[in-house]
């Protein structure tokens, strides 16, 4: 009788267990809102987070946090990206399901978060919201470089992406990722065999991004030139042909083919 086989985890696997057993050992942030998104209470995990917030952006104090609409904690740039997360229906227009979750950058502080959020309700109608969240800055950025004195710091370079996948966070690795391509709310992130739906912006990736290896050569796109495969001219158009599976040709905007002409050594 042939002997059973056992599968024998992979790699990934293995670095995404050992990732969601060190996320299991966070303390999450936890924000209750009222049903109109208004702040009702948080633990301390989340006051840490989001007090320095609400007292940067909106000058309010971390006593007088409460009743205060959760979205207005973050940045004039993340606002809609939240809102549209908290205003989220499932597919089937069900009012008290609730949402994907949200992967966000939050520059007050330097901050990125892993957001869920609950409905809370009755047997009819939502009547709140918890939202829970997890502060994954030190496991996908790099330390903060200090400033020069009377300057502002700039953001933490990403190291890893986060995303979810069948309810678990995996961290993709930067030097594994072939192209980024903005759609809305969202961003594909391709890899030589896989795709990826992120809520990070193009304009946040690309500030947090080594732009000596990835360049936005157009507004929907950000490419790794490492996996450059070809720069393709034809009459006034530019493509760069990327390394994934479909050998993707990423239009090039003319206000960009310079840069990445010098940086590809392309005369």
């Amino acid at each position: 009788m042939k002997p059973i086989e056992h599968a024998v985890p992979t790699n990934d696997s293995r670095r995404a267990e050992t990732f969601q057993h060190r996320l299991e050992q966070f303390n999450p942030g936890v924000v209750w809102l009222d049903a109109q998104g208004r702040v009702m209470a948080f633990n301390d995990v989340a006051l840490q987070i989001l007090g320095p917030a609400g007292e940067q952006s909106l000058g309010v104090a971390q006593d007088k946090l409460l009743g205060i609409d959760v979205v207005e904690l973050h940045p004039a740039k993340s606002r809609d990206k939240l809102r549209f997360l908290l205003q989220s229906r499932d597919v089937e227009g069900c009012p008290v399901k609730s949402p994907p979750p949200l992967a966000m950058m939050i520059n007050i502080p330097d901050r990125i978060l892993m957001i869920k959020v609950s409905r809370m309700s009755d047997t009819r109608e939502t009547v709140g919201t918890c939202m829970i969240f997890y502060d994954v800055t030190d496991l996908t950025t790099a330390p903060s470089v200090e400033a020069p004195s009377g300057t502002a710091a700039p953001p933490r370079k990403l190291l890893k992406i986060p995303v979810y996948r069948k309810n678990r966070v995996i961290l993709i690795d930067l030097k594994d990722i072939v192209r980024f391509q903005g759609d809305g709310h969202y961003t594909t992130i391709v890899t030589k065999d896989d795709r990826f739906l992120s809520n990070l912006s193009l304009a946040d990736l690309e500030l947090r991004l080594d732009s000596n290896f990835f360049v936005r050569v157009h507004r929907s796109h950000i490419v790794s030139l490492a996996h450059a495969v070809e720069l393709v001219r034809a009459d006034e158009n530019m493509t760069l042909v990327m390394a994934d599976a479909e050998r993707t040709a990423v239009p090039v905007s003319r206000a960009k083919a310079g840069q990445l002409k010098e940086q590809l050594g392309v005369i």
